[in-house]
Parts: structure tokens; sequence; C-alpha cells
């Protein structure tokens, strides 16, 4: 903890501190070098603080797609497009439909807002177990790797997670409102890690090797509109 942030330490094989500041909410993450002393690892990010201060501000300045209430003429992101939101009452159950440059929401009149927020994170968690799949398949060819235990779950501050104490890897639902590419992303990211667990010189170049402009996807990624959302459960892939 400095000046009330928290800050996340990893001892790596690496020679220098780097410190990375991760949106949405300004998580500080250090990789430094095995044996540095707790103290010397403080220091260096004291060092820092002022750039890190500024990163943070950024990301609290950034645009955000605040809680949606899902009423006509709202926007929503799937897939990084942009889309205006109708809604149609009629009976019959409550769902999502794409139509040209606009998300439709079929509902029965007078649905609650809840039955309708319900609807969207499950349409999301769909979206996401649809296109997982084959990307999961690709990296697992491209890396020699078995097909992984993979699941759903809504994180505030990751895109992805990979527990490698059973090499199953998590991807937070959030990711079918951005561009295709940053899916992609995330899954190799995810996937290296059952290779190499640190963010050190090997990971980078693992990452680098199996997907040159992964920067650029990075940055794609972590670009506004940043979210501000209510989390939910977690659901593990088909088959998975």
């Amino acid at each position: 903890m400095i000046r009330d942030v928290p800050v996340h330490v990893d001892f790596e094989p690496i020679k220098n501190v780097h410190i990375a500041v991760h949106p949405p909410a300004g998580r500080v993450r250090v990789a430094a070098p095995e044996g540095m002393a707790l103290d010397a690892v403080r220091l260096a990010v004291i060092r820092r603080w002022p750039w890190v201060e500024r990163k943070r501000a950024e990301f609290r300045g950034a645009e955000r797609q605040s809680g949606r209430e899902m009423v006509a003429g709202e926007s929503h992101y799937v897939w990084g497009r942009r889309y205006r939101l109708r809604v149609v009452e009629r009976p019959g159950r409550t769902h999502l439909e794409i139509d040209g440059d606009r998300l439709i929401l079929y509902a029965p009149k007078g649905s609650e807002e809840a039955e309708r927020q319900s609807v969207l994170e499950r349409w999301k968690r769909a979206e996401v177990r649809r296109a997982a799949p084959d990307l999961f398949a690709k990296w697992c060819g491209e890396l020699s790797l078995p097909q992984p235990r993979w699941g759903i779950r809504k994180m505030k501050t990751k895109w992805g997670t990979c527990s490698r104490n059973n090499g199953t890897i998590w991807l937070n639902p959030e990711l079918a409102k951005k561009h295709p590419d940053c899916l992609d992303y995330i899954v190799l990211h995810e996937m290296v890690h059952l290779l190499e667990p640190n963010h050190g010189t090997r990971f980078a170049a693992l990452l680098g090797q199996h997907m040159p402009d992964w920067p650029t996807r990075k940055d794609l990624l972590n670009q506004s509109p940043l979210i501000d959302e209510a989390w939910g459960p977690e659901e593990m892939g088909d088959g998975h």
C-alpha cells in the first residue's frame, strides 16, 4: 500500500523494476527482480509515483459508459461497434437482436429494468461463449497445448485471468463490447501464461512471436469507453 493505493508486487527473473497502471480502476502492478528487498521496491515505486498518479487520473477522467437502463436511445457497444438501442414492446420472451445499426430489445410491456439488464448480461456471455471456442482451438494448435478449461466470469479489473493451479482460463463477458481482436489477444495472453507464469522477457517474446501486433491490440482493448456495471456470477464454457 502506497498513499492508500494498493500495489501488487510480483518478483520475476528480470533486471529492472517495471510499474504498470491498469484500467479501468487504475490498479497498480509492479514487477521486480527476484531477490530485491521489498523496501527497495517501495522506494523505486515512490520515485515514480507522480507518473502513477497521472496515469490513475487519466483513467478516472476517461469517458465512462454508465450503467445502462435499457431504454430506447441508449448507446451499446457490440464487438467494437456502437449501436443505438430500440425497444419493441410485445408479448413473448425478452431477448436482444441486432438489426443494421440498431440493437433491438424485444420485451413485454411493463417489463422491469432488472429483467432487461439480466437479458443483456446473458446476451454478452452468449456472445463470448460463441466466439471463444474457435480462438482456443487456434491457439492450442499454435502453442502445441491441450484444450484448457475455460469459463466466463465478471471481473472489475481484469479482462481475463489464468489459474495455473488447475489450468483454468476465465474471460470477462465485457469483452463482447470490444473489437474481436481484443478477445483474440486476451485468449492468447492467458494461454501463454500456461507456458510462462510471469510477465517477463520470455512472456513478451512468446506473445510477440505469435501475435506481433499485441501492443496495438492491448491499447485498443484499454481505450474508452470504460465500463461501470454490477458484477455477476461465473460460468464454465461449453464442454469444460
